[in-house]
């Protein structure tokens, strides 16, 4: 049966993904909240949906749609500023309508507590997307992984370049108090899948810390990870230069590259019907990462010490 969704943060980046999913799973998108008005991708994919600018009105249509039970909205999608991510998920919450998250699903890890009560007072969930877990690469790595009984400790290195021009530092993304910062804004997924596939977290060192780039060392269960990541172009190793690709995505194994970097488009889709089908990621499963991040962004860097990944050397 059709599922009734609303959005909010229909003028973001990644709302067409959630868009597309609501409609590539047989879905219907009836109401739309963004303060900013250059919204037109909705007409690509659900020009009957009611829009919003005001937070209120949009809560009060909801409201209005609770209280008429053919009508109501069975899941909020939230594509929201991190920032806002908890305030609009109560929101979905409270008009009795299941949740789905961009990540990360709040940026500290006690909001977590608190949602998971209102999941309880009200019924509701709340799911996060988690896409990398369904990436087929991921998951036949995770297998691996999981098959193989020696007791090992991998070692990784993790890197991702992807240029950001000025306007990324007069956005909420460039303001750590409303994105978490560039460890959360770009790095949360990667983050998630190698505690998914590696185990918790034994120790976790921050060696660099800049508004445009960070980097660290994470001790898992069965991993000891190199990361870095960075927004500058700078960054880019030479073989991304030369071929003119502004984003470096690199995952090694104990030196052996773990290839991911197609199969992403359908990756929203496949977490929505992920979540229709009963087997969403919840709160529970986002809070590891939501503790890294936390941890890297409250820490004071250590410098160029100990185990560090080795493009720092010419940073």
């Amino acid at each position: 049966m059709s599922k009734r969704f609303a959005l909010i943060g229909a003028a973001g980046y990644i709302a067409p993904r959630h868009m597309k999913a609501i409609s590539e799973t047989g879905n219907e998108l009836v109401a739309a909240l963004d303060p900013f008005d250059s919204v037109g991708i909705i007409d690509s994919f659900f020009p009957q949906a009611d829009f919003f600018t005001e937070p209120e009105r949009f809560d009060r249509h909801l409201d209005k749609l609770r209280r008429s039970s053919d009508n109501k909205v069975d899941y909020v999608s939230v594509c929201s500023p991190n920032y806002l991510h908890d305030a609009h998920i109560r929101l979905g919450l409270r008009n009795d309508a299941h949740v789905i998250c961009e990540k990360p699903l709040v940026l500290n890890p006690w909001n977590l507590d608190g949602l998971a009560e209102i999941e309880n007072e009200t019924g509701k969930k709340v799911f996060n997307i988690l896409q990398l877990r369904l990436h087929s690469s991921i998951i036949a790595l995770k297998k691996k992984i999981e098959a193989d009984r020696s007791g090992k400790i991998y070692d990784i290195d993790l890197t991702y370049i992807t240029s950001r021009g000025k306007w990324y530092f007069y956005s909420w993304k460039g303001n750590p108090a409303k994105s978490g910062g560039v460890a959360t804004n770009i790095g949360i997924h990667f983050f998630d899948m190698l505690q998914w596939i590696f185990g918790d977290v034994q120790q976790n060192i921050v060696h660099l810390n800049e508004s445009d780039k960070a980097a660290g060392f994470l001790q898992l269960k069965n991993a000891r990870v190199r990361w870095l990541l960075s927004l500058d172009r700078k960054d880019l190793p030479s073989v991304a230069v030369e071929k003119g690709m502004p984003t470096y995505r690199s995952i090694t194994v104990n030196g052996e590259e773990i290839e991911f970097s197609c199969g992403f488009t359908q990756l929203h889709t496949e977490s929505y019907k992920h979540i229709l089908a009963g087997k969403g990621f919840g709160i529970e499963e986002a809070r590891n990462s939501i503790q890294i991040v936390h941890a890297i962004r409250t820490q004071k860097p250590v410098g160029l010490t100990g185990d560090y990944h080795p493009f720092l050397k010419k940073i």
